[in-house]
């Protein structure tokens, strides 16, 4: 068993296909075959089903693809670092829309600062997106909102944020500070897409005390969201910390819902099988310890 069987096994994993697997890897399909086949007589199991032509992975192997991927991601990392550097290392970031709006770009940039050898490249998108790609060992960490359902990922509450209620200044809340939960029914909203934590957060309180809202524009971008609201399009709900200028500078109005206080966390994820080196643990540190 080596490295190598286990990239032909991912390489087919992922295709689907023996010829695919080959032409991805640059290498003649008999030498494909032969790979698989060397893998299940190692193990005595049977790795894929052949149906119609197109090749199905079996729970077998499912269980070799979870631990492949991870011990290629280390193998590939070990090359980088003892082939082309004895120093410098790089780290790969994911973060939610939210999170890479806010507090992202200056975490980033201290951390930089205070360790020259480490350069972190970051990819932002929602959560979902993040954590299939820690599974997958894309990413070496994430900081995503809320919590995530993989129960092969580390969560970590790092820092808190405070999300709020803002209207535009010609909005028929706009002058109040405070507002009941049930003055929100029927209004319209401008709201992040499916699959959002923010939404997911602000939906749940809203089904649990029986609030209906209306739909009226939904977004992936928090700065479309704001431009929306501004513009009267209606309400929406974001992290304090991507408003309070546009408050401060009276482009909006920031609103209390009696009673609740929309409080968060944003979450450290990596996967439970992840060797923590010691640049990725000072990384971990470093959003632990973070403060605005």
């Amino acid at each position: 068993m080596t490295i190598r069987h286990l990239k032909v096994f991912l390489a087919v994993a992922e295709t689907g296909k023996m010829s695919a697997a080959a032409d991805q890897l640059f290498i003649a399909q008999p030498s494909v075959s032969q790979a698989i086949a060397d893998i299940e007589k190692y193990y005595n199991v049977r790795l894929f089903e052949r149906l119609s032509r197109k090749l199905y992975i079996t729970p077998a192997g499912e269980r070799l693809l979870d631990y492949a991927r991870h011990i290629v991601a280390l193998f590939d990392e070990m090359e980088l670092e003892m082939k082309y550097s004895t120093e410098h290392t790089t780290l790969k970031i994911g973060g939610t829309v939210t999170v890479g709006t806010t507090i992202l770009s200056e975490l980033v940039s201290r951390f930089e600062a205070e360790n020259p050898p480490v350069t972190l490249t970051v990819l932002v998108d929602n959560t979902p997106v993040i954590e299939s790609m820690i599974l997958k060992s894309d990413l070496d960490l994430g900081l995503v909102e809320g919590e995530v359902s993989s129960e092969d990922l580390i969560q970590i509450p790092a820092v808190e944020d405070e999300m709020v209620l803002i209207c535009g200044t010609g909005h028929p809340f706009a002058g109040r500070k405070t507002i009941s939960l049930d003055e929100l029914q029927g209004q319209y909203f401008v709201i992040r897409e499916k699959g959002s934590r923010a939404r997911s957060f602000f939906e749940k309180i809203l089904d649990r005390e029986g609030v209906e809202i209306v739909e009226k524009w939904t977004c992936t971008n928090t700065e479309a969201i704001k431009n929306a609201v501004m513009d009267g399009q209606g309400l929406a709900v974001l992290s304090k910390r991507l408003v309070e200028r546009d408050f401060e500078q009276g482009r909006l109005c920031i609103l209390s819902i009696q009673g609740i206080r929309l409080l968060r966390s944003f979450t450290l994820i990596y996967h439970k099988n992840k060797f923590l080196s010691p640049p990725l643990k000072a990384f971990v540190q470093a959003c632990e310890e973070y403060k605005d």
